[in-house]
């Protein structure tokens, strides 16, 4: 399990910022109660154009990686993905 202080901390040796936004989700009906779901904005410090948002760490993690990498990662899923299928 990723910490999001630890991956924090690596992206920004890496040159990325990530933040951590708490938003309230409204329930859909009177039943379920509010429940806060969390969003991680991150951005290229050089360039703050190069920026995305994701709803894990997981996630945020992936995201600045492939950034970083060209795509690498997200290519190799999906030359993993396309094995699989066959």
């Amino acid at each position: 399990m990723f910490k999001i202080t630890e991956i924090k901390k690596w992206a920004k040796e890496k040159g990325y910022n990530i933040t951590k936004k708490i938003i309230s989700k409204e329930p859909e009906n009177s039943e379920e109660e509010a429940e806060n779901v969390a969003e991680y904005h991150w951005f290229k410090i050089d360039d703050p154009n190069i920026n995305g948002i994701a709803l894990s760490v997981s996630k945020v993690t992936k995201a600045v990686y492939n950034n970083m990498t060209n795509n690498i990662h997200l290519e190799y899923q999906q030359n993993y993905k396309k094995v699989e299928e066959v």
